[in-house]
């Protein structure tokens, strides 16, 4: 296969360096959408409804909100560890490029900020806006890679806009739905040997979309001390547009030559979810947390490279994702009326079905969340949320069959990932 870059045709650039991340949740989906989250796992994030948030979680939430305007903005660090320890990785006869390196420390450090308002149209009926990014992820090995005919660089960007509206139907029972305009960013690279030029040359595709999607939500007062939340957010379908661009020397004449630059699409589903939630307070000290979240991977087997102009087949790269689910469980304890602290876990797992549809650019492996934070209030109107979580990842195996212009070659890419990640988060929250 013809390796790609793909990457949108830049945000603005403020905010293409900031609306961009190392994926957290399964796949290349980031839970981190909010500061306050962090320090419980997220666990129940769709029936908590303690901040302007609630918007991402679950809009009906909003109706929970003291009346009058609520503002919450924050963000997190994300620091990641991602390390190949190969395994018997081939070559590809010919090529002037053979496996070299483990590819050195793949991971970095990201930052994902978000920003949400939420206002009063009546008591029971509530207005918010949302600035989320939802999926991405970033991978960079070295460029000695042993697997760097299948990649290198993979970047993926998302910055999502999301108007809200909530209304309390009873006094137990409010429901709420957003719209949501996403932007999608992403930046693929990879290595190509050309033997009738003798050399090995960069390859990137860039391109970029924008699509629509909506999400709906409910919650449930059952009684004064039980809250249940269920939440639904749809896919969002893009066709990403962009130039194939082979880093050719110019003086490789035509046909070679017209490989330097071609107008591209691929098409790219991202998941719908769902999740239920409980919020149980047990005692005037204690409340409990937990969810279990579903989210539809399989929408996206494959990113499949096509010629804009003749819908001609150039590439394909499988992924083979299966639809994968997290729970998780957390409690706080109201240390006094100011503080508020918090603890969680969460399991989250992978789409990744097994070593041989594992990719270098997304190596994802089952996860587990070990988290604690706290809530401090400035005043009535006023608090900040600190949270940190340590990711366990599993251990990752690949054993993937390298394809050059949808060729099968005699390259194996075979190994062990091992990875993890630290979060650090930061909330404010106020009421006016």
């Amino acid at each position: 296969m013809t390796q790609t870059k793909l990457a949108v045709r830049t945000l603005p650039v403020l905010l293409a360096g900031l609306f961009s991340g190392t994926a957290m949740a399964a796949g290349f989906q980031l839970q981190n959408q909010n500061g306050a989250g962090t320090s419980s796992a997220y666990a129940g994030a769709a029936a908590m409804a303690d901040d302007a948030s609630t918007i991402f979680f679950n809009p009906a939430g909003m109706t929970f909100l003291p009346e009058g305007h609520t503002v919450s903005v924050g963000g997190t660090i994300l620091q990641r560890s991602l390390r190949y320890d190969d395994r018997g990785t081939t070559t590809i006869t010919g090529t002037a490029l053979q496996p070299g390196s483990d590819g050195g420390q793949a991971g970095g450090v990201s930052l994902i900020p978000v920003a949400f308002y939420t206002m009063s149209l009546t008591p029971d009926l509530r207005f918010g806006f949302g600035i989320t990014a939802p999926f991405g992820n970033k991978t960079e090995y070295d460029k000695d890679f042993k697997g760097s005919y299948q990649g290198y660089y993979s970047h993926i960007k998302t910055l999502n806009l999301n108007p809200s509206i909530a209304y309390r139907v009873t006094p137990t029972l409010s429901v709420g739905a957003g719209i949501n305009y996403q932007k999608i960013d992403a930046d693929l690279r990879s290595f190509t040997p050309i033997p009738q030029v003798g050399g090995v040359f960069n390859t990137k595709l860039e391109g970029d979309d924008t699509a629509w999607g909506w999400n709906v939500g409910a919650i449930w007062q059952v009684s004064p001390s039980t809250r249940i939340g269920v939440t639904y957010r749809s896919s969002v379908d893009y066709d990403v547009e962009g130039t194939l661009k082979l880093a050719l020397p110019a003086a490789v004449p035509a046909p070679l030559g017209a490989l330097r630059s071609r107008n591209v699409k691929v098409g790219v589903e991202l998941p719908e979810t769902a999740s239920i939630a409980v919020f149980q307070k047990l005692s005037d000290k204690w409340d409990m947390m937990g969810d279990f979240t579903w989210t539809g991977w399989s929408s996206l087997p494959e990113l499949k490279v096509v010629s804009k102009a003749s819908g001609a087949a150039i590439s394909s790269e499988r992924l083979g994702f299966d639809d994968s689910w997290r729970v998780g469980f957390g409690g706080q304890f109201h240390q006094s009326d100011s503080l508020k602290l918090r603890a969680g876990i969460a399991y989250d797992r992978t789409p990744v079905p097994n070593k041989v549809d594992r990719t270098v650019r997304l190596p994802d492996t089952d996860r587990y969340w070990v988290a604690f934070g706290a809530r401090y209030f400035f005043s009535p109107n006023s608090s900040i949320d600190v949270g940190y979580a340590h990711i366990f990842f599993e251990k990752g195996k690949i054993d993937r069959r390298t394809l050059l212009s949808g060729t099968p070659t005699g390259q194996f890419v075979r190994g062990e990932f091992e990875t993890s990640a630290n979060l650090l988060s930061a909330q404010f929250n106020h009421t006016f």
